[in-house]
């Protein structure tokens, strides 16, 4: 079963549409007359790229054997079999789990994608559109790896996948 990364909460929508007028404000201001903000703005944009095509996550699929992560740039996999606990998380609960936290990678822009920095439990792989409705994923031993995937790595991951009840229920059937 295919889910799609989940649509973004107002707070995210806000703020990736005041961002997205970022390389806008430098243009225009290089436009008239302020040549070096030519180099901002080119950078901006290619920051942008980045994070819409290795950082962002577009879908995430179930298959009997792993959930597969898709990018429009690269796939990782995560066998079943590693995955000790999948369930649905509040930000009460994630921040009872977690402890405070500080995400490492591109946030605010879309969503924020990267590590997640936590006082508990260390780093946890985060792909979040939303800040609320996360699916939390617990892995335990990885056996069985396949090629893409991070092997040797138990992080838990974070993640915002469309209908999350719907994807714990499909990632639960064994």
């Amino acid at each position: 079963m295919r889910f799609e990364l989940a649509p973004m909460c107002p707070f995210l929508r806000r703020l990736t549409i005041a961002l997205a007028g970022l390389p806008l404000v430098f243009a225009i201001a290089a436009a008239l007359g302020v040549w070096v903000l030519w180099v901002p703005a080119a950078l901006v944009v290619l920051t942008y790229a980045w994070v819409w095509t290795r950082f962002r996550p577009t879908a995430f699929v179930v298959h009997p054997d792993n959930v597969e992560v898709i990018w429009p740039l690269k796939r990782r996999t995560i066998p079943r079999a590693g995955i000790s606990e999948v369930r649905v998380v509040d930000r009460d609960e994630l921040r009872r789990r977690v402890g405070w936290g500080m995400r490492v990678g591109a946030g605010g822009l879309w969503g924020g994608f990267g590590w997640f920095w936590t006082t508990q439990r260390g780093i946890v792989q985060m792909y979040v559109s939303r800040l609320d409705r996360f699916v939390w994923i617990e892995r335990g031993s990885e056996r069985g790896s396949e090629r893409g995937s991070e092997r040797g790595s138990e992080r838990p991951w974070l993640i915002t996948p469309e209908r999350p009840e719907m994807f714990v229920q499909a990632l639960s059937a064994r």
